[in-house]
């Protein structure tokens, strides 16, 4: 049992990057975190395998860069030209819908409002081990408490907060948040419920060793009987149309199944000399209804699951813990106006809805029937479209993500842009704080005097038309204008 002295603020459940991202989050705006995992240890061989690898969007980027955290990636280390699309190079693959390639060169950037030269990448890719990595490392710095080897069992709800139960210890803490996955303990405990639709495709993430990996195709192949996907020999992926039904099962993955299998799909007679290591998936698409239940909250896998078919999963929990951070920090502080941490669910839940109608249609374009592949052709045809690769891109980078937050302003409800201030430095470096910002662009005499707000007064090289911007913690615009307006806003966000 904790001691009185040492109840923390919020427990999280689960120390994924959503969960460790989330208790960043907490402890950058000075609240105690204690995260209770029932993994023994953070190393995971699939997540260090190349299908461990994750596409990150232009959100996760961001929230990453806003944090001062995006340089510790190796990957953005080694790239060359942010920011830029290549043009003099053979094609280049930025992603996929429904398996069908949208290219680089393709993608017409300037379509998108608001985009700063020098800004962070629009997307990029990363691997799941070395993000934990990162964020562990963070998290600690932050004094954050992990342990690992206690999964929660059960909680129960009181009026000043929440017991629960991890092995044979009991913690107490103010607030929960599960973040612990797709089988969230918290969630089905927690009386939330998980609305959505059944799988119609058992998925497969392999790595075996090939007698004959030349009767492979590289790639994603889309064939008659399912997908087979090989990043390099012996890496694959699978899809069988059975229902989900393999993966619902208790049956293990033998190597003579995973044979059989890859033969039927892939029309070849393929060896698989040796399995090293294989696991499931399926393309079930559920959404809790509500993320919140008194003093518990979901994020993350544990409030939507879908297929990762566009690798969106990973990026819409972790917007989940940008959101929600800053919001519940400040109920727990008391700043919080009236109803803040309500607009976490009214804010993330229309954002789940679409990715999870995103991977939906993916694999309704991707089933093994007439009608499914005359429709592949034909968002085949739109892709390799300027008009359509640019719209494409959009989505699965995020860029089109806007919150409604009732104003008429385009920038309103989307991240602030990576302005340049004349004196070289950029807007992303006065986010590492966490505290929300008053930006004036103007000579014209500007003063508020909450505390939560750091205020900067400092020309741009390119302010874009704008004079003062209202910018959340999260990185998200709450108001821009000339003036009129801002004090309501600012008691809306920062009371």
């Amino acid at each position: 049992m904790t001691s009185a002295q040492n109840i923390p603020d919020i427990i999280i459940a689960g120390a994924g990057p959503v969960g460790l991202f989330l208790a960043c989050e907490l402890a950058l705006a000075q609240c105690s975190v204690l995260i209770l995992e029932k993994e023994g240890q953070p190393d995971s061989l699939l997540k260090k395998l190349p299908f461990g690898m994750r596409g990150l969007s232009s959100p996760t980027i961001t929230a990453l860069y806003h944090r001062g955290m995006l340089q510790e990636l190796e990957l953005h280390k080694r790239m060359k030209q942010p920011h830029s699309i290549p043009v003099q190079q053979a094609k280049r693959p930025a992603g996929h819908f429904a398996g069908i390639t949208l290219n680089y060169e393709d993608i017409d950037t300037t379509q998108w409002p608001y985009q700063l030269p020098g800004a962070p990448e629009f997307g990029m890719m990363s691997e799941m081990h070395e993000l934990e990595t990162v964020l562990t490392k963070r998290a600690i710095a932050l004094g954050v408490d992990i342990r690992r080897g206690l999964p929660i069992t059960t909680f129960t709800q009181h009026a000043t907060g929440v017991t629960v139960q991890a092995g044979d210890q009991s913690f107490e803490t103010s607030w929960l948040v599960g973040c612990d996955g797709s089988r969230s303990v918290v969630r089905k405990q927690g009386g939330f419920e998980f609305a959505g639709t059944e799988p119609e495709f058992t998925g497969y993430s392999c790595k075996v060793e090939l007698q004959d990996p030349e009767k492979l195709k590289p790639g994603r192949n889309v064939m008659p009987t399912g997908m087979y996907f090989q990043s390099q020999p012996g890496y694959l992926l699978l899809q069988d149309f059975d229902g989900g039904a393999f993966h619902s099962s208790d049956n293990p993955i033998t190597l003579e199944y995973l044979q059989t299998l890859l033969r039927r799909i892939s029309a070849t007679t393929v060896t698989i000399t040796s399995l090293q290591v294989a696991t499931t998936w399926t393309d079930r698409a559920r959404q809790a209804t509500a993320y919140r239940n008194g003093r518990v909250l979901l994020a993350g896998d544990a409030a939507h699951i879908h297929s990762p078919l566009g690798g969106q999963g990973l990026n819409l929990g972790m917007g989940d813990a940008m959101n929600l951070g800053w919001k519940l920090a400040a109920t727990i502080h008391g700043t919080a106006p009236e109803g803040l941490l309500d607009t976490y669910f009214t804010e993330r839940h229309p954002i789940g809805a679409k990715v999870l109608d995103w991977s939906r249609a993916q694999v309704a374009i991707m089933r093994a029937t007439p009608e499914a592949r005359a429709l592949n052709a034909i968002f085949r045809d739109l892709i390799n479209t300027r008009d359509g690769a640019t719209y494409f891109a959009g989505r699965i980078w995020g860029i089109h993500n806007r919150y409604d937050l009732g104003a008429s302003h385009p920038l309103v409800g989307s991240s602030v842009p990576d302005f340049e201030f004349e004196d070289g430095t950029r807007l992303g470096t006065e986010m590492y704080d966490g505290r929300g910002l008053l930006l004036n662009f103007t000579n014209a005499s500007l003063q508020t005097n909450n505390n939560q707000l750091k205020y900067i007064a400092k020309p741009v090289k390119d302010r874009l038309g704008l004079d003062v911007i209202l910018v959340r913690p999260d990185g998200i615009v709450a108001w821009a204008g000339t003036g009129e307006g801002l004090e309501q806003a600012i008691s809306r966000w920062f009371a």
